[in-house]
């Protein structure tokens, strides 16, 4: 596992972020620039792999965040991922944003069980619930989802022990945490990060899961946001 190189990219919320796995260590580069992904991104990869020491040709494996999230971040993300594995021949790996997310929990306050929940706009969250395995895989209890508030006003009155949580949802909701009868604790992540793709794309790299470029796909979970979202928002 030390030995393999991957890039990860994330475009998928207002935050845009790239990281590089290379042999074990770890360079990562992150703005909070909303509609600004077109213009960072690639400067950003170029940036990464120089500071890695790195060509493109050199990686094993190209991830990027498939959504849900912003339909705009999303396209920007797939694409551009897509256009840099084709240029080198690399096989390419989608990893769910909301599982990014889960991991960024873990690895800011080593959370186990994380509730995700991102803002969708339209009173609607993206959600999901995450347990953490031993092996690092996240055992996914409910989602992915597009959710009205109402529903995941349920879901959190059905909850049974300790949790945190991550993501825009919950400040735009704050009633979702003070109607919850058990401990959630805030786990200080309101965007994914690229450099929590890595340890998700190392897993399934190690499982044979990546895909030619052809076959990657995004994740969308509610296709009107193409037509409903905010005019100048991503």
């Amino acid at each position: 596992m030390s030995s393999t190189r991957i890039l990860a990219i994330d475009t998928s919320t207002d935050a845009c972020s790239v990281a590089i796995w290379n042999e074990g260590k770890i360079q990562t580069l992150s703005e909070l620039r909303p509609r600004e992904h077109t213009q960072l991104i690639l400067p950003m990869v170029q940036q990464v792999l120089v500071d890695s020491g790195l060509l493109l040709n050199q990686l094993d494996v190209l991830a990027f965040s498939r959504g849900p999230g912003s339909f705009t971040g999303i396209r920007i993300g797939i694409g551009v991922a897509q256009g840099l594995a084709l240029g080198v021949n690399l096989p390419i790996l989608g990893i769910s944003t909301l599982q990014i997310m889960a991991q960024g929990a873990w690895r800011v306050s080593r959370a186990e069980r994380v509730l995700v929940a991102i803002d969708a706009r339209m009173r609607e969250l993206y959600w999901a619930q995450f347990e953490r395995q031993k092996n690092g895989y996240w055992y996914e209890l409910k989602g992915e989802m597009v959710l009205s508030y109402a529903q995941a006003l349920d879901c959190v009155h059905g909850l049974y022990g300790d949790w945190t949580y991550v993501g825009t949802g919950w400040q735009k909701y704050p009633d979702l945490i003070s109607e919850s009868a058990v401990n959630i604790v805030d786990g200080q992540l309101l965007f994914p990060q690229a450099e929590d793709i890595l340890p998700l794309a190392l897993l399934a790299w190690q499982q044979g899961l990546a895909l030619a470029v052809e076959n990657a796909k995004p994740t969308y979970l509610r296709h009107s946001v193409a037509w409903k979202k905010l005019p100048g928002r991503l």
